[in-house]
């Protein structure tokens, strides 16, 4: 048994080394290096900056902006997704996995694309144009909105379909309104996912990138896109690096919320028999789901009107209906804003998706497996935790840090890779590899340890234990993981603006820059490219909606 037992320690030794190499040498590294450039400027550390950029009136409005715009947008985002989550996962209401995706479309789509959206909609010309929105802080926060609502919907919809009913049964039956049974019984069991939610959200909304840049224009900014400017406008690495530092620690501490909260789900109410879980037949539901009808259908037009709104102008020019905007995409632009046309963008960014889904969900497999196993000493269950912290930790660091922390640091022997093809891939797979491992160790931690060991006394291997008792359960996730992977990557901007050659930039970038441009023309390709850009990533999660995991888009 001894040397079972050290090919078993040998392996998990490797199982674990490569994640963490990977994590070590393009996360710890450039972020790092990036750190070192803004505290140590000359080899000794220097802590003044503090004071300096924190001092500074532009970066107290801005960070003031930052916080208050999370805020407001999770609370505004919390109270719509409890009663949308309530109507489409409690209620067996026709048509609702339409609805669910609907609702869940948002999320997969590219922050670029969710800003063009909202400007197409509240832009002169546009469906609300007559509003004066454009450009306003309003429309950042109804983009947030937009963009998050799928996450308390997919997080507190899956913890509220688990419940178990008959605990609100017997307070009806005792005399308890449908209010006083949801304050007193539902809500106690279903808050630790509300706050994981809620830490979630106000974590997207402090690093959102995409959409701020996009609907900000030069009146608004956030902590993320003042690291931006800072690194590509101003050269102030110190600036940025104490933006980043702040920005670190403050989604931090969201994480651990998240992490903490996401255990105790569920504790409040036993989750009982299948019977007694699950959808409220029609017939049964109760008077207080009109309200919850009522949010949800006003929710479905909030986010059907932005991308009614970019398909429809997409489809203008001059104020005519046209297929032009379309046709423009395979020839380059009259201002020569690209060195490409948009269909040789959608070619590299597959290329690049794919080999980014590849090495997230390779070495996101590996995390989950590890952090999953039962652990037989506490030193086991700190290490494992600590593995899945580890893995956690790129959430919380700006991708835009990420990038130029790319090009500032891996640009000597033997790590030179700023003109190498590679170097986009990983840094999209960094992006991907929480979201991956999130969504693949729900379920092989809900596997029971016993069936392995029943499989390893019988004499199989620990290859033959997981291809036997492991992969028929995980295989369906696995593909979900990969297409998640795939849809991140595809709409990932952050890092990769910094990081693309200009001869093969990805959609993302196209959009942006072809938006950045004046005239109606490339106005229209923006929008055209910006829809092509939609239907990849929708097709992509339509695929893994079909596979009904549960796990994808809970936090």
């Amino acid at each position: 048994m001894r040397p079972a037992r050290l090919g078993r320690a040998a392996a998990t030794t490797l199982a674990a080394a490569l994640p963490l190499a990977f994590l070590a040498i393009f996360f710890a590294l450039p972020v790092g290096g990036m750190l070192v450039r803004g505290l140590l400027p000359d080899g000794h550390l220097d802590l003044s900056g503090f004071g300096e950029v924190l001092g500074r009136a532009r970066t107290q409005r801005i960070v003031g902006f930052t916080l208050g715009m999370a805020g407001i947008a999770t609370v505004v985002t919390v109270l719509v997704g409890v009663p949308v989550a309530h109507a489409l996962y409690r209620l067996a209401l026709p048509g609702r996995r339409i609805l669910r995706a609907l609702v869940v479309m948002p999320f997969v789509l590219p922050t670029v694309v969710v800003g063009v959206m909202f400007r197409s909609l509240l832009a002169p010309g546009g469906l609300l144009g007559g509003l004066g929105l454009d450009g306003s802080w309003q429309a950042i926060l109804a983009a947030y909105v937009f963009f998050n609502l799928a996450v308390v919907v997919r997080t507190v919809g899956g913890a509220w379909e688990g419940l178990d009913r008959r605990m609100e049964e017997a307070a009806a039956a005792l005399g308890a309104g449908p209010w006083t049974v949801f304050r007193t019984v539902t809500l106690p069991a279903l808050l630790p996912a509300i706050v994981s939610a809620a830490s979630v959200v106000f974590l997207f909304c402090a690093t959102a990138f995409g959409v701020v840049l996009v609907l900000g224009g030069l009146d608004y900014g956030t902590v993320e896109t003042e690291i931006y400017v800072l690194t590509t406008s101003m050269l102030d690495l110190r600036g940025a690096a104490v933006l980043s530092v702040l920005q670190f620690a403050a989604v931090a501490a969201m994480l651990v919320v998240a992490d903490r909260t996401r255990v105790r789900r569920g504790a409040g109410m036993p989750g009982g028999s299948r019977a007694a879980r699950g959808a409220v037949a029609p017939g049964r539901i109760t008077a207080y789901a009109t309200g919850s009808l009522l949010v949800t259908a006003v929710a479905v037009v909030f986010v059907g009107l932005p991308v009614f709104a970019l398909v429809g102008r997409s489809f203008t020019r001059s104020g005519e209906w046209t297929w032009e905007n379309y046709r423009a995409l395979g020839a380059l632009d009259g201002h020569h804003t690209v060195a490409v046309t948009v269909w040789e963008a959608v070619i590299t960014s597959w290329r690049i998706a794919v080999d980014a889904a590849l090495v997230a969900v390779v070495l996101g497999l590996l995390v989950a497996v590890l952090v999953t196993r039962p652990a037989h000493t506490p030193g086991q269950a700190r290490r494992r935790r600590l593995l899945d912290a580890l893995v956690m930790v790129p959430l919380g660091v700006s991708a835009v840090t990420v990038g130029f922390g790319f090009l500032v640091t891996l640009d000597r022997p033997p790590l030179d890779l700023r003109s190498s093809p590679v170097l986009v891939p990983l840094a999209q797979a960094m992006v991907a590899l929480p979201l991956v491992v999130r969504t693949l160790t729900p379920v092989l931690g809900a596997v029971d340890d016993r069936q392995r060991q029943a499989a390893a006394t019988l004499g199989a291997t620990p290859v033959r234990v997981w291809l036997t008792v492991d992969l028929p359960v995980v295989w369906r996730p696995l593909l979900a993981a990969v297409g998640l992977a795939l849809a991140v990557s595809l709409g990932e901007f952050g890092a990769t603006s910094f990081l693309v050659r200009p001869d093969q930039p990805t959609l993302p970038v196209v959009v942006y820059r072809l938006l950045g441009r004046p005239g109606a023309d490339t106005f229209g390709m923006a929008l055209a490219a910006a829809v092509v850009l939609s239907l990849m990533t929708v097709v992509v999660m339509g695929l893994v909606e079909r596979l009904r995991v549960s796990s994808v888009g809970a936090f």
